[in-house]
């Protein structure tokens, strides 16, 4: 027989139609369709934004989980398994009852939920609880989520500013599990996502501010954190409640110098209190002396007026002040 000729095998018409054959060869037609490409002459088209696929997420209000592709059969062959499983797992609940309740009643608190899988697969009716809840031993698994708000400090972060000054900055994040399901289904760990979500948010929203708007604009950086992180966790189940910007710590030399520049500043403000003080006392004694110019015997008031506010404090010197002009007379007769 030659080697490059093809080998026919005789069948009969009767075992081709036979059902196992037919599945034999459409499952080689699907093959050699799904890997052979028949040659046109174009180049592939590059795929648009709506055709790639996005990734599904569990919605708060969805309960079902996306089920991969399988083949029809496999499909049947794992339900009526499943079916099998359940009942062998009541009848093994009867027999041992009632033992087994200690086993299959769970107590959840008010401020849980249980999100259950049986089978590996999401059980109808979304998250249980509070109260008890019934679970079905070797193919129900569950796990509880609290409800409960998580205050989350976020450590020290070292933050470049737009001004380039380095800063460290404390922040506290208050947040909570508002779907279980989504929590449990999109995220491996929504509690710990959500902390390093914030550690990064934190970083990127005052890398965009300078020293002076973190210092004072510390309630609309907060508002723009709690924004970023409710719109990233919101697939995750996860409600942010509040940010708040704890502490915004210096370095020790940009403290000394802010400090100079505040307290020379003080001093300026100071100096020109003072000049200005001294201006309007010298229009204020400007004026008493043309008044007392005008009128002589304004001086003599004056100086009564001075020896009764000395006297007033029981001092035992007394300084009397006497005009010049009172000694030109003396000092005309010794000439």
């Amino acid at each position: 027989m030659h080697r490059d000729r093809p080998v026919v095998l005789p069948v009969s018409t009767e075992r081709l139609q036979a059902p196992r054959y037919r599945r034999i060869s459409a499952i080689c037609a699907q093959a050699i369709t799904s890997t052979v490409a028949i040659p046109t002459g174009r180049t592939p088209r590059a795929m648009s934004g709506k055709e790639r696929s996005e990734p599904q997420w569990v919605t708060p209000s969805s309960n079902q989980v996306a089920r991969q592709d399988v083949p029809p059969d496999y499909e049947t062959i794992g339900t009526i398994f499943g079916y099998a499983l359940v009942v062998l797992s009541w009848i093994l609940i009867i027999i041992t009852f009632p033992f087994s309740m200690c086993v299959c009643l769970k107590v959840i608190k008010e401020y849980e939920r249980v999100v259950i899988f049986r089978i590996g697969r999401l059980v109808f009716g979304g998250a249980r609880g509070p109260g008890m809840i019934f679970i079905i031993p070797c193919i129900d698994t569950y796990r509880k989520i609290d409800l409960r708000v998580v205050s989350y400090a976020v450590p020290p972060q070292e933050i470049l500013s737009k001004d380039s000054v380095t800063v460290s900055v404390d922040a506290v994040v208050y947040f909570r599990t508002s779907d279980p399901i989504a929590s449990v289904n999109n995220v491996d760990d929504a509690i710990y996502s959500t902390k390093l979500l914030a550690q990064t948010t934190l970083r990127n929203a005052l890398g965009m501010k300078t020293l002076t708007e973190m210092l004072t604009e510390r309630e609309a950086i907060a508002q723009l954190c709690e924004t970023i992180l409710d719109e990233g966790t919101e697939h995750w189940g996860v409600k942010v409640e509040r940010v708040e910007v704890k502490d915004i710590r210096l370095p020790q030399q940009l403290t000394r110098a802010m400090a100079a520049e505040a307290e020379a500043a003080r001093e300026a403000r100071a100096k020109v209190v003072a000049a200005e003080g001294e201006q309007k006392a010298s229009r204020a004694l400007k004026e008493a002396a043309d008044v007392i110019q005008a009128n002589p015997v304004a001086l003599q008031l004056r100086h009564l007026q001075a020896l009764s506010s000395i006297a007033a404090e029981h001092n035992s010197t007394i300084v009397f002040p006497v005009p010049v002009e009172m000694f030109g007379a003396f000092m005309k007769k010794e000439n």
